[in-house]
């Protein structure tokens, strides 16, 4: 990675005038995208691998496309001076053009070509009307009056792509329809920017892996099993331009998070941590943290996932940005989708898109408290006149990861907003509509 645009100082400095118990969302999110380094390295994939991948250069077109004047429709291909505006047009038929074929020789005045969908328009024809509008009598084609305008139905040489224009813009995330745009044009491989590293750990002495439970013991009592580090992995295949390396469970021990958070700062682009970044939480965890680099704890005004960590770490000539994420599985999920997500985006070289909102009639009375931003469960729904309502899924506890399960995305309610009365409108993160 390239150096960062931004240090951790100046941000610091620039949240002076801030409250910082209280960091609004969306301020969190204008400072980390200061930090973020420019993506350097790219390789360069076949099309099929390439799905979901992030352009590292503009895709300029080789060619025009369509390459020639071509047909939009199966019809009879003409030209528009040869149809009669009072009455029926009768024009001979002099052939037949058909897709693959070389274009036609030139047609006679008042005569016609059978054209296919596809098929190169003859010489000096400019029109084509649907075979379905026509009667064709003895070698005659007849066509009623009032149907045509010049042009229609016809699709010129580079009305699609222009030869030399930016077909692909550098930074899109490449979609199905962008691999057939691609193999349209001829091009059998594009450049793309390397996948980002993310190292991913868990933290807890409290904490036990799931492999327990399968080999049949039991769970000591006052521990859980550790969910977070799935979480997260899932969240992080589903953006499809991330390698994830998972640096296990580790224990609220000093040198163990020290040698954790150096094998990801050595291996990895960023480094996504859960636990240990709340008020009397292992209070070794942050000390870790600000040995091997700079980092912020941050307090903001959300719920849930209001104690969060950004920053760097260091083992080396390497470094990594550090999120340091809550230890509770619904604020760790809420707080990916809040900062980590477009981070994440932004730090492999895409331009993410604004987040898909819906806008949906709560069906029941929400209380929320002006001053920070919530992000409750919801379960969507949609009525006949295709309008959409939302309910909430019940306890909103920041530990109840069934309700995340059970939720179709999350109700947003901002930052000033107040109570929500039964019918009131709301905005809705949809989990189906992020990538």
């Amino acid at each position: 990675m390239s150096n960062t645009p931004i240090s951790l100082s100046e941000i610091a400095a620039s949240l002076a005038g801030y409250d910082p118990q209280a960091l609004r969302v969306e301020l969190a999110q204008a400072f980390i995208r200061q930090l973020l380094p420019q993506p350097s390295e790219r390789e360069t994939l076949p099309l099929r691998a390439a799905l979901g991948r992030v352009l590292a250069a503009d895709v300029v077109s080789p060619l025009q496309v369509p390459a020639h004047d071509n047909s939009a429709m199966d019809g009879y291909a003409l030209r528009a001076s040869d149809l009669n505006a009072q009455g029926e047009t009768r024009l001979r038929l002099a052939g037949t053009s058909l897709a693959g074929e070389a274009a036609a020789g030139a047609v006679p005045a008042g005569a016609c070509q059978r054209i296919m969908t596809g098929a190169l328009m003859p010489a000096g024809l400019d029109t084509v009307v649907p075979q379905e509008f026509t009667r064709v009598e003895d070698g005659w084609v007849l066509i009623p009056p009032g149907l045509l305008r010049a042009g229609d139905n016809r699709r010129l040489a580079g009305e699609d792509l222009a030869l030399g224009s930016v077909a692909l813009a550098a930074g899109r995330r490449l979609r199905p329809a962008d691999l057939g745009l691609l193999a349209s044009l001829g091009l059998g491989q594009v450049q793309v920017w390397r996948k980002t590293r993310v190292a991913i750990l868990s933290t807890g002495d409290e904490l036990r892996p799931v492999h327990l439970q399968t080999q049949g013991q039991g769970l000591p009592e006052g521990c859980l099993y550790d969910s977070n580090r799935h979480t997260l992995w899932a969240m992080l295949e589903r953006l499809g331009m991330i390698e994830v390396i998972d640096l296990g469970l580790v224990p609220d021990q000093p040198e163990a998070l020290r040698a954790a958070f150096e094998r990801g700062a050595r291996e990895a682009d960023a480094i996504i941590s859960s636990g240990g970044v709340s008020v009397g939480e292992a209070d070794h965890t942050k000390r870790v943290m600000a040995e091997l680099g700079e980092v912020l704890f941050w307090k903001i005004a959300m719920r849930p996932g209001r104690p969060m960590a950004i920053g760097k770490i260091r083992a080396g000539a390497r470094e990594a940005l550090l999120f340091g994420l809550p230890g509770n599985p619904v604020a760790v999920m809420v707080t990916f989708y809040a900062f980590v997500r477009e981070a994440l985006l932004r730090l492999s070289g895409a331009l993410p898109e604004p987040l898909p909102m819906l806008r949906a009639a709560s069906l029941q009375p929400l209380r929320k408290k002006p001053g920070r931003t919530e992000y409750q469960r919801g379960l969507l729904s949609r009525t006949a006149d295709g309008a959409w309502h939302v309910a909430i899924t019940g306890n909103q506890g920041s530990g109840i990861l069934s309700s995340m399960s059970q939720a179709h995305g999350l109700v947003v309610l901002g930052h000033e907003q107040g109570d929500v009365a039964l019918g009131d409108s709301v905005d809705v993160l949809p989990f189906e509509g992020l990538i």
